[in-house]
């Protein structure tokens, strides 16, 4: 199977056009104020534009959120008019049936991962969601859920079968996305700041270098 990629929390046409040219299957927005990669719906819409996407989408895009409300469901769906919406917070199968029927959009679930046992969770997404994301915990307390570089073990993903196609996510880089695949079985992956100088700066040479890793490993 080709490894299919997201590249997460983009902010400006430039890197969005630098992901779409190197390859990736899905692009991120982030609509969570918190986020160093927060853009607003508006911003979103002019970033899209910016990068020739206003009409043309030759990826899949993606609106990240977080436990959102039905205020800012219906800015994305006007502006951003997303392929998927991502629920990265405490969302419910039955938050999930609402925010699609909003958006008109798909939903990705996020499931937080510190141990097999977290694994579970993902039992109760086997109708609500289209895909699932494995990404690593954050700390208790910690005012982001995701996109600060941490990971775990991946190998508690290999050989496992789940309802629905899924992402890895949480501390990939193009140095270790190689020993990520191999170790997880990962169909997909999800990055964000292994692709950044700094929190929220996304450099397009580590965007093509991250996909030409993943090409080597898994011929596209």
């Amino acid at each position: 199977m080709n490894t299919r990629v997201k590249i997460c929390g983009l902010t400006t046409p430039e890197t969005l056009r630098a992901a779409v040219d190197a390859g990736a299957d899905f692009v991120g927005l982030v609509a969570y104020p918190r986020s160093p990669r927060a853009v607003s719906p508006l911003r979103a819409a002019a970033v899209l534009e910016g990068a020739g996407m206003a009409q043309e989408r030759p990826v899949k895009v993606v609106a990240v959120t977080v436990n959102p409300d039905d205020a800012l469901l219906k800015g994305i769906a006007e502006w951003i008019a997303p392929d998927f919406i991502q629920l990265h917070g405490s969302e419910t199968p039955e938050r999930a049936g609402q925010v699609r029927a909003i958006t008109g959009a798909g939903i990705i679930k996020c499931i937080p991962v510190s141990g097999p046992a977290d694994l579970k969770a993902a039992d109760a997404w086997s109708e609500a969601a289209d895909h699932l994301m494995f990404d690593a915990r954050t700390p208790e307390g910690s005012s982001l859920p995701g996109g600060m570089g941490l990971s775990f073990d991946w190998s508690m993903l290999k050989g496992r079968t789940f309802a629905r196609p899924w992402f890895l996510a949480g501390g990939l880089n193009p140095d270790n996305v190689a020993q990520a695949l191999a170790a997880s079985g990962a169909p997909m992956l999800d990055v964000s700041s292994g692709v950044e100088s700094a929190p929220g700066v996304k450099e397009p040479a580590l965007i093509t270098a991250f996909l030409e890793a993943v090409r080597a490993t898994s011929p596209r």
